[in-house]
């Protein structure tokens, strides 16, 4: 533990880590959404481990107080970021979970009604496949586009630092 926070700094291993609930929380959200259509998901499985993970998590929370860490910089601690970095990495962020939302999103819906109504050439259902792709493309663009600006921010951070 202590030498993925020296690596990652408290915020990012604390980002990081957060994996091991958010994952099996997610299981059960798919799981429940599909549950009752197949009767084959088991979402209190997957909510039972979620919720055990998220008490391990909070666990070590609590100790990450506790581990020393040396002076130097890191690309995620919150309290050595700059605001240019602080706002591109949250941008990333943003964007990110936009792409998340859109990608769950259409993981859980039925898609041959909109295919249907494209192929028939109906204005509405065109307009929304559109607006569906062009959501996608955006998200995805800004995050690649915010996160090589927060990198820049982190990049100069770091020269500061170095220069003293």
């Amino acid at each position: 533990m202590n030498s993925l926070v020296e690596r990652w700094g408290r915020t990012g291993f604390a980002a990081v880590t957060s994996l091991i609930w958010a994952l099996p929380m997610a299981a059960w959200a798919g799981s429940a959404d599909l549950s009752p259509i197949d009767k084959t998901a088991y979402p209190w499985v997957a909510l039972s481990i979620g919720l055990v993970m998220l008490v391990v998590w909070i666990v070590l929370l609590t100790r990450l107080g506790r581990v020393p860490l040396s002076s130097r910089q890191r690309r995620f601690d919150i309290a050595q970021m700059s605001p240019p970095e602080k706002r591109w990495t949250l941008i990333t962020l943003a964007f990110v979970v936009g792409a998340i939302a859109w990608l769950n999103g259409s993981a859980t819906v039925d898609w041959a009604p909109l295919i249907t109504a494209v192929k028939a050439g109906k204005i509405g259902p065109v307009l929304l496949a559109v607006f569906l792709a062009a959501f996608l493309v955006a998200t995805i663009t800004g995050a690649v586009i915010s996160w090589r600006k927060a990198t820049a921010a982190y990049r100069h951070r770091r020269e500061e630092f170095a220069r003293g």
